[in-house]
């Protein structure tokens, strides 16, 4: 999904993690995959990019996570990844409805969706969702999104995992499962960039649509 559409590694990740392992071990080692893969992706997204709208998202976002980090040091971690799971369903159910923003994008709205992003990728390790559903409302072509949303992810993914690392979650059992789940997501998203020139995206939407509600009920109900 990540190689393919430019997003879709937390909103699935966070919510199957959080129920494996519990949020504070399971979001690091996500963040730590999130920024390996912004790294494979960034250089051919970004001569695509719009950097008047990316940069002050990313940059707002990177300033409002390490509240967000905050939030996940000192919330309930069950109460955490009911919400994580109930926020993916939401988000799933928004996109197959087919709703998006359709207003302009000034700096002000710009800055505030990026804070938003910012305190759910420390909380949670999810950011995508309100920048998806804002960028997406554009006129720009599938390729010029697919470029905003790898940029956005990128700008912030160091930061994300700066916390994590201070707070002592990245221990010795967060990098064995990195270990373990890096090189399959290494091999995956070149796979998926290339699918993205071949599949019609009306036949990814679907399954798409249907991984990330799976995920969602997984950590809500499991």
């Amino acid at each position: 999904m990540r190689g393919y559409s430019g997003f879709g590694t937390a909103v699935i990740l966070a919510p199957v993690y959080s129920l494996l392992w519990g949020p504070r071990a399971g979001v690091p080692v996500m963040l730590l995959m999130e920024l390996v893969v912004s790294v494979q992706l960034l250089p051919s997204a970004l001569k695509e990019a719009d950097r008047r709208v990316v940069l002050p998202l990313g940059g707002a976002a990177a300033v409002a996570t390490p509240l967000g980090a905050w939030i996940l040091f000192t919330v309930d971690g069950e109460a955490l990844r009911r919400f994580i799971g109930g926020f993916v369903l939401v988000f799933g159910l928004l996109l197959m409805s087919g709703w998006r923003y359709h207003g302009s994008r000034p700096l002000g709205l710009n800055i505030a969706i990026g804070t938003l992003a910012g305190l759910l990728k420390g909380s949670t390790g999810m950011s995508g969702p309100p920048v998806i559903l804002y960028l997406l409302a554009g006129l720009e072509d599938a390729k010029r999104h697919r470029a905003n949303l790898i940029m956005f992810f990128a700008t912030i993914a160091i930061v994300s995992v700066i916390a994590p690392v201070l707070g002592g979650l990245v221990d010795m059992t967060a990098l064995v499962r990195l270990a373990v789940m890096l090189p399959l997501m290494a091999v995956s998203v070149p796979m998926g960039a290339r699918l993205f020139h071949v599949i019609p995206v009306r036949l990814y939407r679907p399954f798409a649509m249907g991984v990330l509600l799976a995920a969602g009920a997984l950590a809500l109900f499991g």
